[in-house]
């Protein structure tokens, strides 16, 4: 059980209800959006910030998908794997390849690209000051400059965002639960 109410639309100013329903269009994330919504800038500027990369993302969505799922994985974030696992299904990651994302290396449904990004993930989240050049020469392989600094501001966000979620208990969605059943 949240250890916090769920704000509801009327809770923040008119000029910012339609984020409400721009998140809806994101997926089941009520619990995440009603707690946000207890401080207006908080809400305006992260969920504008979402929906804004999603609607011109740089990066392609199974990519997002494959680190922010990795980045649950290690902190062990029912709520982002829930809503995130099934995300990978349709970029053709099957339950059981969600389940085993972290062993990347020789991971049969990943091919070089999603390796490299589920491995970076894992070095952002769990050695950032280790991160080496060799990777970012690597990063730079597959990825433009603009496409790297997405993919690690969504990696290091997924971070905050499964500590908000934690920290809170947020509830998980019943069709969150459906969707990764």
């Amino acid at each position: 059980m949240a250890r916090i109410s769920y704000a509801g639309r009327d809770a923040v100013p008119e000029q910012h209800r339609h984020l409400f329903d721009d998140m809806a269009t994101y997926g089941p994330f009520s619990s995440l959006v009603g707690a946000m919504a207890h401080r207006t800038p908080i809400f305006a500027h992260v969920f504008g910030m979402l929906t804004e990369l999603g609607q011109e993302s740089l990066v392609e969505k199974r990519y997002l998908e494959l680190a922010l799922v990795a980045v649950s994985q290690l902190n062990s974030c029912a709520y982002c794997v829930a809503h995130h696992g099934p995300r990978l299904a349709v970029q053709g990651i099957s339950p059981q390849g969600v389940d085993r994302l972290l062993d990347h290396d020789d991971h049969p449904e990943l091919d070089e690209v999603d390796r490299l990004v589920v491995e970076y993930a894992i070095a952002v989240t769990r050695d950032f000051n280790g991160v080496r050049d060799e990777m970012f020469l690597r990063l730079r392989r597959h990825f433009s400059e603009p496409q790297i600094v997405e993919l690690t501001w969504r990696i290091a966000l997924c971070g905050a965002f499964n500590r908000f979620n934690d920290v809170l208990q947020l509830d998980i969605e019943e069709e969150a639960f459906a969707r990764s059943a």
